[in-house]
């Protein structure tokens, strides 16, 4: 069994802010074997089109996006939050190989086990392009 990885559920507001901070923190490091040690060993996971399970598989997906969204920046604020849930509202910035700049924005709901591990998350995003001089996210 893995030790708690607090703040861990029930959540009240400063746990699920803590827990939002954190996310946020280790998502910037853009290193994938240190994200998904957040998560549990069979975490379900939607984003956008592509459906996995599993820390191995999320370390493969964050390796492939961080491949192509160079240079990514992410914000992540609290949405709401109930029990062992949290929902967050998102943006991130990146270029792409050519040097084009993009920022994404969407929604995740996030579900927990009693030890703060994320068992699913369930991403929802949308991305459009941007000049350099509009980037906010640095």
């Amino acid at each position: 069994m893995e030790q708690p990885r607090p703040p861990v559920p029930p959540f009240d507001e400063a746990g699920a802010r803590e827990k939002v901070k954190k996310a946020q923190d280790a998502w910037n490091t853009r290193d994938p074997e240190k994200v998904a040690l957040a998560y549990t060993e069979d975490s379900k996971w939607r984003n956008r089109d592509e459906f996995f399970e599993g820390r191995e598989a999320i370390v493969e997906f964050l390796t492939r996006k961080w491949e192509r969204e160079l240079d990514y920046r992410l914000i992540k604020e609290l949405w709401c939050y109930q029990g062992n849930r949290i929902s967050v509202r998102f943006e991130y910035e990146s270029r792409d190989q050519s040097g084009q700049w993009w920022r994404s924005h969407g929604n995740e709901h996030w579900e927990f086990d009693d030890n703060g591990y994320m068992r699913r998350r369930d991403a929802s995003i949308n991305d459009y392009e941007i000049d350099e001089s509009e980037r906010r996210i640095f």
